[in-house]
This record gives structure tokens, C-alpha cells and sequence, in this order.
């Protein structure tokens, strides 16, 4: 069995022995697995008591990532960010959210209180 993490280069393609984020063999090793679930979720922690809204488990590349959290940061009529893979919607908008996710075929679930 051949080396699976360096730590110059994080997790290592099995076939090649390159870095997994760069790897020609496997483009799509980029998407983040799932099951399935999208979760829609709130957060307060390390925000000086302010709420994210956050939405976790889209099964989207960078790219598309970026393009609905400014998608969905114009329906909330508010800012937002990606950060590692989970869009953050400032304020609490989990129900327009949830909507929204839904009307475009995805199954959501709301997570939290």
C-alpha cells in the first residue's frame, strides 16, 4: 500500500500519488460526498451572538457553490459567504431557504431549533 496523506501536499490520489486537489485521474474528487441532504441549519457560535443561517451538503463544485450563495443571498436581501464548502446567509432566513432549496428539486432538511 502506497502513501495516502503528506503533509506538503493533504490527501493523495491512490492511482497517481498526487495531490487529490490537483489530480488529472479523477476531476470530480473535488465534490464533497454526501447523502443526499441538504441541511439548512443556524449558528451563533463565534459570531458575538449574531445568526448565520447555514446551508451544508450540496452536492455543487466551487463554482455553482458561489453562484447560489449569491443566488440565495439576493433573496434574503442580505450578505453572505462560502466558506470550505458551507454557504452562510447572515440573519435568520432558514424558512425562505428551505423554500427556495426545495423549489429547485433539492431535499432539504432543516436542522436545530
Amino acid at each position: 500500500m502506497g502513501l495516502v496523506y503528506s503533509t506538503e501536499k493533504g490527501r493523495l490520489c491512490p492511482s497517481c500519488g498526487e495531490a487529490v486537489c490537483v489530480c488529472k485521474n479523477n476531476p470530480v474528487r473535488s465534490l464533497i460526498p454526501g447523502d443526499g441532504v441538504v441541511r439548512v441549519g443556524r449558528e451563533t457560535k463565534g459570531r458575538k451572538g449574531a445568526g448565520v443561517t447555514t446551508i451544508q451538503g450540496l452536492p455543487l463544485d466551487d463554482a455553482a457553490l458561489a453562484a447560489l450563495c449569491t443566488q440565495l443571498k439576493k433573496r434574503c436581501g442580505t450578505g453572505g459567504t462560502l466558506k470550505d464548502g458551507v454557504i452562510e446567509i447572515q440573519g435568520e432566513h432558514r424558512d425562505k431557504v428551505v423554500t427556495e432549496l426545495s423549489a429547485q428539486g433539492y431535499k432539504v432538511k432543516r436542522v436545530g431549533g
